[in-house]
């Protein structure tokens, strides 16, 4: 029984084989050529908005209306805190973090960014004036 259950599965495999050999297969790219480079699209330039980006929904992170190229976030520093934090918002005339950062999970006022909202690009991000790579209904 044993070895007629290995012949059947040699000839499955086998004939496997035989079918992806004579079939032809396309990548997901469709017919392009897989060894040849993207195309490379120009880069934008961040347009400084103003009194910033108005929000698509309710809820909805603002966005952030300047580059961001030269900020680090690391876990021992947070470079978007020179300018947003609690303490230097008003003389860098930069809007303050929400008071939705300071709270911890269970709602606990912390004196410092909970560590849940402490990586800012993770909700927030740069807009550039760019028309869409896909059509968006949204």
């Amino acid at each position: 029984m044993k070895k007629m259950i290995q012949a059947l599965m040699v000839g499955i495999v086998a004939s496997m084989l035989s079918l992806t050999a004579t079939a032809e297969v396309q990548s997901l790219r469709g017919a392009h050529d897989l060894n040849k480079g993207a195309e490379m699209f120009d880069k934008k330039k961040q347009e400084k908005i103003k009194g910033g980006i108005k929000r698509s929904y309710k809820l909805q992170p603002p966005m952030i209306p300047h580059g961001i190229e030269k900020e680090k976030i690391s876990l021992k520093n947070n470079s978007c805190m020179k300018c947003h934090s609690q303490k230097n918002h008003k003389k860098e005339k930069a809007p303050a973090i929400g008071e939705s950062h300071y709270l911890d999970r269970d709602g606990k006022k912390l004196e410092a960014p909970s560590a849940r909202r402490y990586f800012c690009s993770q909700c927030h991000a740069p807009q550039v004036n760019a028309q869409p790579l896909v059509e968006n209904n949204f």
